[in-house]
């Protein structure tokens, strides 16, 4: 498939963005059931937050196989498994009777549903060349309406009728998007099938991962997405229990947080063809060290909830211009193997966001200082992989 081929690419945005966020709406709907979830399981608050963790490690490994089966079968047919599943999967855990079948049916339900987002990547690469973080920035703005209202709308279900429920909308959700995949989404099928479908398998990996400058740039992208998934994971005890802030507060302010995400894809998707994904994700990779120190010093010195709000707005824009451009310089490395690229980005991505919950927990001494050391450790982290990226641009422009 390539921008050619689509009518008015422009009009695949909405539903591509409504595929990607399958994940945020089954991460943030059931976040306000947790208690009763428990409550229910006569179990832990800490077994059904566990759920989340699980949730991403289920994504992650989904994605290392759905990424190369896409490349060999074709992404239209990727994405109608991927939906098909996580609909299915989702009533099933509607009906769920014990917190060790609810914790393994939200595994297979994350597996699953990687296969329906990890085709997106690609297809936006089709579509947009190399300009491809111009199409990614346009795809995470419509997006990022799903963890913006996906709590609220969980309250609503909770309110009105049980948790379950809210694993039912999220299987009619799923099954819309299918529909209009079927009637919108253009097939897509490689140039050519190689028998030896295992070695090509291996093969795809072997290439992505012994590419220096890709391995770089995939690391930026996991280490700023850890300091991402760290926020999602401190955001509610940061803000309820540490600031004392109402639920309608946290509402707001997390709303707010999105919306500094939503103003960097803006900002990005306008000057990304002038400047080029390279130049930005160095000055990404800048930028967030100088907020990640702001966030960093307004936490240790307990400067109060509106001070510490502000830098997570800096912080998230920044972590913004990181990830969509590293992703676009890798996909459009491997624009033959997007799906086996988008699967090495999001396997990282999502395993390091299941280690994120419990470093947390390790480091936790009853303050925020957790929260704060890991995400200045991942900002750090992340210059440094773009430092070594330059070093070895211009080793190889020397020789």
């Amino acid at each position: 498939m390539s921008k050619a081929h689509i009518k008015n690419p422009l009009r695949l945005l909405p539903l591509l963005a409504s595929i990607v966020a399958i994940s945020p709406l089954a991460i943030d709907m059931y976040l306000p059931a947790m208690p009763t979830i428990a409550k229910e399981f006569s179990t832990t608050p800490t077994a059904v937050q566990n759920s989340l963790s699980i949730y991403m490690a289920g994504y992650a490994l989904g994605m290392l196989f759905f990424g190369p089966i896409a490349d060999r079968i074709g992404r239209r047919r990727v994405v109608i498994i991927g939906l098909l599943g996580f609909a299915v999967f989702s009533v099933a855990l509607a009906f769920s009777k014990s917190i060790e079948g609810f914790l393994t049916l939200r595994f297979f339900q994350a597996a699953i549903s990687s296969g329906a987002t990890v085709v997106v990547p690609g297809v936006i690469r089709d579509m947009y060349g190399k300009h491809t973080a111009k199409g990614l920035s346009y795809v995470s703005m419509i997006m990022m309406i799903a963890p913006m209202i996906a709590p609220t709308i969980g309250s609503f279900i909770l309110h009105f009728t049980g948790w379950r429920s809210i694993f039912l909308v999220l299987a009619v959700y799923a099954m819309l998007i299918l529909a209009l995949v079927l009637w919108k989404l253009p097939s897509s099928m490689p140039k050519k099938k190689n028998r030896q479908w295992l070695r090509e398998f291996a093969n795809n990996y072997k290439s992505v991962f012994t590419n220096k400058t890709v391995r770089l740039d995939i690391f930026t992208s996991m280490f700023a997405t850890f300091a991402f998934f760290c926020y999602l994971t401190s955001i509610s005890y940061l803000y309820i229990t540490h600031f004392g802030a109402s639920e309608k507060s946290f509402s707001i302010l997390f709303a707010i947080n999105v919306i500094g995400l939503f103003v960097s894809n803006i900002v990005n998707s306008r000057i990304v063809e002038r400047f080029g994904s390279r130049k930005l994700l160095r000055f990404g990779s800048v930028y967030a060290l100088f907020t990640g120190t702001i966030f960093f010093t307004v936490l240790q010195l307990d400067l109060g909830l509106y001070a510490t709000a502000a830098s997570i707005f800096l912080l998230l824009g920044s972590l913004a211009f990181i990830t969509t451009n590293s992703d676009a310089l890798v996909l459009n490395t491997f624009a033959e193997k997007s799906g086996t690229a988008t699967a090495v980005i999001g396997t990282l991505r999502f395993g390091s966001g299941a280690l994120a919950g419990p470093l947390l927990a390790l480091l936790f001494d009853d303050t925020p200082s957790n929260f704060a050391w890991l995400v200045l450790g991942s900002v750090v982290l992340v210059l440094l992989m773009q430092i070594l990226n330059v070093q070895k641009q211009t080793n190889g422009e020397c020789r």
